[in-house]
């Protein structure tokens, strides 16, 4: 059996209520396609503007993707 490899991740700030309002956490996943990732980046916009995303090394080509590029690069405007 063939398991298909993560490719793409996507990164968001999480807020930690026990940790007082300066310290923030960060979760990631991983993702098989980049349209999972981008559906994956755009319900988290609703919820924080501090998401990047971008490709797994060794994959080739390299992406990297800023928080302040993740919308459009979502297909949000």
């Amino acid at each position: 059996m063939k398991t298909d490899k993560a490719i793409w991740y996507v990164s968001f700030a999480v807020s930690n209520p026990d940790a007082g309002h300066h310290r923030f956490a960060r979760q990631t996943r991983t993702f098989t396609t980049e349209q999972d990732a981008k559906a994956f980046a755009r319900t988290l916009l609703a919820q924080t503007q501090d998401v990047s995303a971008g490709t797994i090394n060794p994959h080739t080509p390299r992406r990297v993707i800023a928080p302040a590029a993740i919308a459009a690069w979502a297909g949000e405007s």
